[in-house]
């Protein structure tokens, strides 16, 4: 039987050339340099300017980031972002680790529209979650009246309009949206664990918790560093959850954050060129703690291979 000859013409084409490639993602590059990157460089330069968003903009050099130096408003919504980090990142974390070691280490039938169910609040709108929570935590809403039917009437109150609970109602409907994502990446990775590892673990007489421990947690490490980098992300650039939910921050200023400072002066302030300086400076913040934390996990790989 004869054998085909192929066309080396077409396997090794000596017509393209190392530049070739660029063309490829010359459209990825032009959408990213249109949409993504050009706002970035319009950004910073309208930081330097006094502009109403319709006026001309007159140059003031760096009078808002002295300004911002100063603002207090704008250092009491980093410390709320700051504290959302908690509920937005830490807390699901810890939420997804628990559920991907009830999920993953024994099988249960349906797991898959339990995994399913527990997703769903990451993948719904914003607004719609908000919307949702708002009704619960309403004051004639189902969670007082299920507080007053159980007999604990003193703890009905209205959630998102009290001082001291305000910000942790606001935390609670993150931590419900982030949880699903954390579970994933998490379970996912249990998956690509090697089942050898905990052979190993229960020949040497370890429980459940010590597999977690000494197998699942450190087999997850990067997933966790991803899962936290994302959800970090999430709680630092937080707006419409806030939004749909206290409208402006409330009560008072107890759940204001800096995304919606931003929106307030470039929108409603007509101060484009102050929300423009704020919106910078959160953006060097997330950058430069995204870097640091995947800088530092990969020194400690570098450390464990050596």
């Amino acid at each position: 039987m004869r054998l085909p000859v192929w066309n080396t013409r077409l396997n090794n084409p000596p017509y393209l050339r190392p530049y070739h490639a660029y063309l490829f993602i010359l459209p990825g590059l032009v959408i990213y340099v249109l949409f993504v990157l050009w706002p970035i460089l319009n950004t910073a330069r309208y930081s330097l300017y006094d502009w109403t968003g319709f006026s001309e903009p007159t140059f003031i050099g760096f009078d808002n980031y002295r300004e911002l130096w100063r603002d207090r408003d704008f250092w009491l919504a980093l410390q709320h972002n700051a504290f959302f980090v908690i509920f937005f990142s830490i807390l699901p974390i810890m939420l997804g680790l628990f559920l991907t070691a009830l999920m993953t280490r024994g099988r249960l039938r349906g797991m898959a529209i339990f995994r399913s169910g527990l997703f769903i609040p990451q993948v719904m709108s914003s607004v719609v979650v908000g919307i949702i929570w708002r009704w619960l935590f309403a004051y004639d809403g189902p969670i007082n009246e299920f507080l007053s039917l159980i007999g604990l009437e003193s703890w009905v109150r209205p959630w998102l309009g009290d001082f001291t609970y305000a910000r942790y109602a606001v935390g609670t409907v993150g931590l419900w949206v982030q949880y699903g994502l954390c579970m994933v990446l998490f379970i996912a990775g249990a998956q690509s664990i090697n089942e050898d590892l905990y052979d190993a673990a229960r020949v040497a007489g370890a429980n459940a918790w010590q597999e977690f421990r000494h197998v699942t947690l450190p087999g997850l490490s990067q997933q966790i560093l991803v899962a936290f980098v994302l959800t970090f992300i999430a709680a630092l650039r937080v707006f419409d959850l806030v939004f749909v939910l206290t409208r402006s921050g409330g009560p008072g200023k107890e759940t204001i954050v800096t995304s919606l400072l931003i929106y307030q002066h470039a929108f409603q302030r007509n101060r484009a060129g102050y929300g423009s300086a704020m919106a910078l400076v959160l953006s060097v913040i997330i950058i430069t703690v995204s870097a640091l934390v995947m800088r530092l996990q990969a020194r400690r790989e570098e450390e464990q291979t050596v």
